[in-house]
């Protein structure tokens, strides 16, 4: 019997799951495609649920329980394993006898026909003998689902993602495997910062990452510092570090002194701190002791090269006292292979991660900082929106310059409308008229004042530099011309920056920010996150892009009112989230400078009429519900408005509970 006829016998069985590892379904094509519909409609009628098809199956080791075609049971452990890919899992279940590596639980999701990323996550996370996830993807199938569980589970368990298909032709062939689109992988990994999930980049990383953060806590920032008996590892792992995007730690001068008068003349006076080949295991423990107390290093690496005078053990007995250092990582490289085991042994029985090359142990070291930093945009409260203008207001000007358009057929917005949309949530704009004749450009050039700028007014043309339709810096009325838009001259005494939003296929609507003008393809200096945003997503975003270092002042130059951008690009994406039929939009550029903030040209492209509603992207991440918020009158005529919690209410929640009795915050939190 063919595989839809089996699931259907057990659906009316009342089986109420089944593993499929069966090929030859949607990677097929059309006909693999139907297939799968036809098994999902028969065990959604008995509430049936589907892992595969196109997987090795799942193993619970703590159960023994294995239901895959795989020749081993995988060890005990705590790490939860989900993967798209059977071969992978063999191969690294091979390789987890060699490490010793144990599993919570195994598993191969194939294609993710009904069981996804998120089911499992949330599974996983539950589970007691689950300490972190570990996932190789290939495709991210439902991304609100996914980014839902994941942010939810990543606040108490790290989940390590390895996603393949990072170039075209490995996309292709993730397609062609899994049968789904790999997506973008810029806003993968955007979507991965903004819900806390650590990304690496080989099969290594995964399992060092599982098992770093399992043994050691994550830093409070990006500056290690490195203590070693060679100069040449410390250089490597200094390399690593710098290239990954984590920093060297500055030595304080009271640790310089400190360490000047315990080391020989010729130790390196600097970090990495080289304290040179007949460094004994007294030594160690004595510079390790004092690097570990300076507040200016959030980590420390140990680098030990077995040399003549080099006692591996006996220093790995000395630094297991260390194992737990207050507040900040420690992690060791003993290279070599026998001389060395005995000493890596007992650093891993304290709890120390050991890396046979430092250049790797500096790489777990950036994953533990970004980790750590995706988290924390978590854990911060962000600064409270300030909304000056009505939500249902802002929303119906909008759109019904948006319906206008749509209704006349366009799909393109002109420059004047765009503008009117950023203005109706309050993102300033560069005075605009349209004039339709001569005399009308004369009088609006008058009335701004010269010099001015000219700008094509057109429904079908969005980049107008491209058909010589700008003409700038005009000082008389000779130079007006028919069918234009007229500016004032705006002097660029700032920086030119690009706010944008765009369709992807897997996540809907995408921000865009960066250092915007007229070469913004070439630079590419840009961020991207998903709407909607908050403060602290906003900032995020801004110092994720080289141009944020100038923004802050620069070579005399005064700081660009941050505050103002940020809640400006929190705008921008309610903007984004409450105008759906809006398919592309962009300010660029948008002039800051310490003085202000103008959007100085604008651009929206919106879905034509045969898209219907129940077609528009969905957002990736769901936003802030307003529809449950309401405006009610206490018995004393109090106005008051009821709405759901938000992360920037958290202070004012704080101040509300100081006001509460003791009886009170029993009967709210501990009485049933």
């Amino acid at each position: 019997p063919s595989v839809p006829g089996i699931v259907e016998e057990c659906a009316q069985a009342g089986v109420p799951g089944a593993i499929i590892i069966s090929a030859g379904f949607k990677e097929t094509g059309p006909a693999g495609v139907a297939l799968e519909q036809q098994i999902l409609a028969g065990a959604k009628r008995a509430s049936m649920r589907i892992i595969g098809p196109n997987c090795l199956g799942v193993m619970r080791p703590h159960e023994c329980f294995n239901a895959t075609f795989a020749a081993g049971m995988a060890r005990p452990g705590s790490v939860g394993f989900i993967s798209q890919s059977g071969a992978l899992c063999t191969a690294i279940l091979d390789w987890s006898f060699r490490e010793n590596v144990g599993f919570s639980a195994f598993v191969s999701i194939g294609s993710m026909l009904d069981v996804d990323w998120g089911d499992l996550i949330y599974y996983l996370g539950d589970d007691p003998r689950t300490k972190s996830i570990v996932i190789y993807m290939e495709s991210i199938g439902d991304a609100r689902s996914f980014l839902s569980a994941a942010r939810e589970v990543a606040l108490t368990k790290p989940i390590i993602v390895i996603k393949a298909g990072r170039t075209e032709a490995a996309a292709k062939a993730a397609a062609s495997h899994t049968g789904s689109l790999t997506g973008s992988d810029e806003v993968l990994r955007a979507a991965f910062r903004r819900v806390g999930v650590l990304r690496v980049e080989t099969i290594g990383e995964l399992f060092d990452m599982a098992e770093v953060l399992a043994k050691q806590q994550r830093p409070r920032g990006p500056r290690l510092a490195i203590v070693t008996n060679a100069g040449g590892p410390g250089v490597l792992a200094t390399d690593m570090l710098i290239t990954s995007g984590a920093r060297l730690a500055d030595i304080s001068p009271e640790t310089f002194t400190a360490l000047d008068h315990l080391l020989p003349g010729p130790w390196s006076h600097n970090n990495p701190i080289d304290i040179l080949g007949d460094a004994g295991p007294e030594r160690y423990a004595q510079a390790v002791e004092i690097a570990s107390k300076d507040p200016s290093n959030d980590g420390l690496l140990v680098i030990l090269t077995p040399q003549a005078m080099t006692d591996p053990t006996g220093t790995a007995e000395q630094l297991k006292s260390f194992a737990k250092l207050e507040g900040k990582p420690i992690l060791a490289s003993w290279m070599g292979a026998g001389e060395v085991e005995e000493g890596e042994d007992i650093l891993n029985r304290a709890s120390v991660p050991t890396f046979k090359y430092p250049d790797r142990a500096a790489r777990a070291f950036y994953y533990m900082w970004r980790y750590s930093d995706n988290l924390r945009a978590l854990y911060e409260t962000p600064a409270a929106a300030k909304n000056s203008v009505d939500v249902a207001s802002r929303r119906e000007r909008a759109g019904s310059i948006i319906d206008h358009a749509r209704k006349a057929g366009r799909a393109i917005l002109t420059e004047f409308e765009s503008k009117q949309i950023l203005q109706a949530y309050d993102i300033p704009i560069v005075e605009t008229h349209i004039a339709l004749t001569a005399d009308e450009a004369v009088k609006f050039a008058d009335k701004i004042g010269y010099p001015v700028v000219l700008k094509l007014h057109s429904e079908t043309i969005t980049h107008k530099t491209d058909v010589g339709g700008v003409q700038l810096n005009l000082r008389n009325a000779t130079a007006v011309r028919l069918g234009v838009t007229v500016q004032p001259m705006v002097e660029l005494s700032g920086y030119e920056l690009i706010i944008g939003s765009s369709l992807d296929p897997q996540f809907g609507p995408v921000l865009l920010f960066g250092a915007g003008g007229q070469l913004v393809e070439i630079f590419k200096d840009r961020a991207l996150g998903l709407p909607p945003l908050n403060g602290t997503l906003a900032r995020r975003m801004m110092e994720g892009t080289r141009v944020y270092e100038a923004l802050k002042g620069t070579r005399g130059r005064k700081a660009v009112d941050l505050v103002a951008l940020e809640q400006l690009l929190v705008r921008f994406s309610q903007l984004v989230v409450e105008q759906p039929w809006i398919a592309e939009i962009d300010i660029n550029p948008l002039l800051a400078s310490s003085e202000r903030l103008l959007a100085l040209d604008a651009r929206v492209l919106v879905h034509g009429n045969e898209v219907l509603e129940n077609q528009l992207p969905k957002l990736a991440i769901r936003p802030y519900p307003t529809q449950y918020a309401s405006r009610w009158k206490l018995h004393d005529g109090t106005p008051v408005t009821l709405r759901p919690i938000r992360p920037e209410d958290e202070s004012a929640m704080a101040r509300f509970h100081g006001t509460l009795s003791e009886q009170s915050v029993y009967y709210r939190y501990f009485s049933l």
